[in-house]
C-alpha cells in the first residue's frame, strides 16, 4: 500500500495527476480543499479561497500544523488501498506524512501564465479572479515562517518527486509512469 502526497503550485496539474491516479492504478483520493470545504459548511462561511485558508489555517492553529493531513491519512489507511492526498500545503504536514513508510511526497510546478490559464478554464468558484490576484494569492501561499501556514515552496522542496508541467499531458503522464516504477 502506497499513500501519494501531493503539493504544487496554484493550477499546476495536481487535481490532472489524481485523475490519472485514480483513473489508471484505482488510487483512492482524499481532498485536503474537501476536508476544508465541509468545515467551511459547517461553520456556515462563503466559499472563496480566502476562506479556504483562513480555515485550513484556524484548524492547523487549534489542533496542529499536519490536523488536516492526519485526518486524511488515517482515513486512507484504513482503505487498505494505494492512496493519494490532494494538497499537501505546510511542511508541518510533510514532516508528519513522513513518519510512515508507505508515503511518498510528489510536487507539480509550471510557468505562472500557464497555470492562471489552466485555472480559468476549470471554472472552480474560487478562481474566478483576475492575474494580479492569483499572483498574491500565491505569493501569500509560497512562503511563511508560521508552521500553521502554507509554505509552498519549502513543500515542494521536501518533495520526493518533483513533475513539471508545462507541457502536454503526455509529458506529465510519461513523468508520472517513471516515478510510479520507482516507487511500487
Amino acid at each position: 500500500m502506497k499513500i501519494v502526497g501531493i503539493t504544487g503550485t496554484l493550477g499546476a496539474g495536481k487535481g490532472t495527476i489524481v485523475d490519472y491516479l485514480i483513473k489508471t492504478r484505482g488510487f483512492q483520493h482524499f481532498s485536503a480543499r474537501e476536508f476544508i470545504t465541509r468545515e467551511i459548511t459547517q461553520r456556515s462561511l462563503p466559499l472563496n479561497r480566502d476562506t479556504l485558508t483562513s480555515v485550513a489555517n484556524d484548524l492547523r492553529r487549534q489542533h496542529s500544523p499536519s490536523y488536516i493531513i492526519d485526518q486524511l491519512f488515517i482515513e486512507a489507511l484504513e482503505t487498505g488501498n494505494n492512496s493519494v492526498i490532494e494538497s499537501i500545503r505546510t511542511p508541518g504536514e510533510v514532516e508528519s506524512l513522513r513518519r510512515n513508510k508507505q508515503f511518498v511526497l510528489l510536487a507539480v510546478d509550471a510557468d505562472a501564465k500557464l497555470r492562471y490559464d489552466r485555472i480559468k478554464l476549470r471554472k472552480s468558484a474560487t478562481d474566478h479572479i483576475d492575474y494580479e490576484t492569483f499572483v498574491e494569492n500565491e505569493k501569500r501561499e509560497m512562503s511563511n515562517q508560521d508552521p500553521n501556514m502554507q509554505n509552498l515552496a519549502k513543500c515542494i522542496q521536501m518533495a520526493d518527486y518533483v513533475l513539471n508541467n508545462d507541457g502536454d499531458l503526455n509529458s506529465l503522464y510519461q513523468q508520472l509512469e517513471q516515478i510510479l516504477s520507482k516507487i511500487q
